[in-house]
C-alpha cells in the first residue's frame, strides 16, 4: 500500500470517528502520563471503541502519528503495530520534558460535473486535488479537520511541546496537561485557527463506563475569552471532546464549508 493511499485511509477513518454516532469513540491512551526513569519509554494504545478505553470494536490506524518533543520539534512516529482490536506504539522519550502525541487530518468530500455527469469524491486535500480532472465544473467540496492527541512527560514538566499550531480546532492547556490533580482548579483555552473560541462547549468523560453503567459526562463551556476554569473531578483517565460548529450539518455540508473536531486523553491524579 503506497503512502498516499495510507494517508487517505487514515483521514477517512479519523473523520468517521469524529462525526459518527457518539457510541463509538476514537482515542489514544498512553500507559502513563508521567515517566520517571533515566531511559524513558511509553506505550500508546489506539482504538475505536463503544466502551471508552475498551478494546471492543476496531484498532485505530496510527500511521499518521506525530510527536512534538520538549524543544517543539515535530517528527513522525514510526513502528506502530496494528492488531485486531487495537494498535500499539512504543515511544522512546530521549529528552526530559513534555511530549505531545497527535494525529491530525483534513478529509475532503464533495462532487463535480464532467461532460454533464455528476461524480463524487472523498479523500485527503492532496488526493482530491489530483482526482478532480481539468475541465470539471460545478465543483462542490467541504472539509473536515480532525485533531486527536495526548500528552506524556519524562521526568520534568515543560511547555515547548504545548504551543498551538494556529491551524484548526486546538486546545491550549494553560494548566499543564500532565499536572492535573483532583480538587484543584484547571484552566484550558480553545481556539480556532489561532483565535479564541468564546462560549464554546466541550466535555470530559471518565474511564470506567463499562463498570458504572453510565457515561458521567462532564459538560463545560469557555468564557468570553475562550477560557474555561473548573475544579478537576475525581482521579481517573478522561477523554475530552469538542466540535465546531457545535451543531453539525448532515451530509457534506455547504460547498466550501469546514468542520472541526478535537479529542484528547488526560490523567487526573489524586491530590
Amino acid at each position: 500500500m503506497n503512502h498516499l493511499v495510507k494517508k487517505t485511509i487514515l483521514s477517512l477513518a479519523l473523520a468517521s470517528v469524529s462525526f459518527a454516532a457518539s457510541a463509538h469513540r476514537g482515542w489514544m491512551l498512553p500507559s502513563t502520563g508521567f515517566v520517571e526513569k533515566e531511559e524513558a519509554w511509553v506505550t500508546i494504545d489506539g482504538a475505536i471503541s463503544e466502551g471508552l478505553f475498551e478494546f471492543d470494536h476496531m484498532p485505530l490506524r496510527m500511521d499518521g502519528v506525530t510527536v512534538t518533543d520538549p524543544d517543539g520539534a515535530t517528527t513522525p512516529a514510526t513502528g506502530a503495530v496494528l492488531g485486531k482490536v487495537r494498535s500499539t506504539l512504543d515511544l522512546r522519550l530521549p529528552k526530559d520534558g513534555t511530549y505531545r502525541i497527535a494525529m491530525v487530518s483534513n478529509n475532503v468530500m464533495g462532487s463535480y460535473k464532467l461532460n454533464g455527469e455528476e461524480k463524487r469524491f472523498r479523500g485527503t486535500e492532496q488526493s482530491v486535488a489530483k482526482e478532480i480532472p481539468a475541465g470539471a465544473t460545478d465543483v462542490k467540496k467541504s472539509t473536515t479537520h480532525t485533531r486527536m492527541e495526548t500528552f506524556v512527560t519524562a521526568n520534568k514538566l515543560s511547555t515547548g511541546a504545548l504551543k498551538p499550531s494556529g491551524e484548526g480546532l486546538e486546545l491550549v492547556p494553560v494548566t499543564h496537561p500532565n499536572d492535573l490533580r483532583a480538587g484543584e482548579t484547571a484552566k484550558f483555552r480553545f481556539q480556532l485557527d489561532g483565535k479564541p473560541l468564546p462560549n464554546f462547549p466541550f466535555s470530559l468523560v471518565p474511564a470506567g463506563v463499562k463498570f458504572r453503567g453510565t457515561i458521567n459526562e462532564i459538560r463545560l463551556t469557555t468564557d468570553a475569552k475562550g477560557e474555561a476554569s473548573f475544579k478537576l473531578p475525581e482521579p481517573n483517565r478522561y477523554w475530552m471532546s469538542a466540535k465546531y460548529p457545535v451543531e453539525q450539518p448532515k451530509g457534506p455540508g455547504e460547498p466550501g464549508s469546514r468542520r472541526y473536531a478535537y479529542s484528547a486523553t488526560f490523567e487526573i491524579l489524586p491530590e
